[in-house]
């Protein structure tokens, strides 16, 4: 799911991070529009893989996930596929937005994740924010992105990404708001998400995990020449709406 990808199976790289929307030009949005988002305290990981794959279940609160949606489809998301497979690229069929906000991302990194890196290195380097590039992808019933992998990318000023970032906008829901008031943060229309799991595969193909949309959960894995090949899986019913970065070392 994650979104600079290519397919398996020793295709070609194509390189699809900070890829333009149709047309060229980049989705924004004033900084003004974005929902507050309150610094996370006691903020727990389920490690999957050790430091390489885990989760952090409700980073954003349900009426922050909420107000996430409705600023992105304000916005207005693009369609964004794929040649496929045989022609040396990963399948993919969702819709996308792509703006470029060091603040947003700042409040992302200060609201908590800075702790959860504070011990993690990676080739001398630490952690020191998020990449300003933010997407937001959406999927519909019946779309999905096959197996991929994500590339680290060079960001400049001796930066390099080299951790992906979901977070889960929508699916099952641990929210321990009002009943009343989660109601009036969704869209009656909205039906529950089925599907569209973010499974890691490692040697051979297994399984290593497996892990269903839940509103509000981060998924943090390691990219580039060590990111385990993964795919986001078909939607069933309702949208799975995700907020995508990625973790930046120097």
């Amino acid at each position: 799911m994650a979104e600079a990808g290519n397919s398996g199976g020793g295709a070609r790289k194509r390189k699809m991070t900070d890829k333009k929307d149709a047309g060229g030009v980049r989705k924004s949005a004033p900084d003004s529009t974005w929902p507050a988002v309150r610094p996370k305290k006691n903020l727990q990981i389920n490690r999957l893989k050790d430091s390489d794959l885990f989760t952090v279940p409700e980073f954003l609160s349900a009426a922050e996930s909420n107000a996430f949606i409705r600023v992105a489809e304000s916005i207005g998301f693009v369609h964004q596929g794929s040649l496929g497979p045989t022609k040396g690229e990963a399948y993919r069929d969702n819709d996308r937005i792509s703006v470029t906000d060091p603040v947003l991302a700042s409040t992302l990194w200060d609201s908590g994740l800075s702790k959860l890196f504070a011990d993690i290195k990676i080739r001398g380097k630490v952690a020191v924010g998020l990449n300003p590039n933010i997407r937001f992808y959406r999927y519909k019933a019946g779309q999905r992105f096959g197996r991929h992998i994500d590339e680290s990318v060079d960001i400049g000023e001796g930066k390099r990404t080299y951790y992906t970032l979901l977070i889960y906008l929508s699916g099952i829901s641990n929210a321990k708001a009002n009943k009343s008031e989660l109601d009036n943060q969704k869209d009656a229309s909205m039906e529950p998400l089925v599907g569209g799991e973010t499974v890691f595969y490692g040697w051979r193909n297994n399984v290593v995990a497996e892990v269903a949309p839940a509103e509000g959960m981060a998924l943090l894995h390691i990219h580039g020449d060590k990111c385990m090949l993964h795919e986001a899986r078909n939607v069933s019913k309702g949208i799975k709406y995700v907020f995508r970065s990625d973790v930046v070392f120097a």
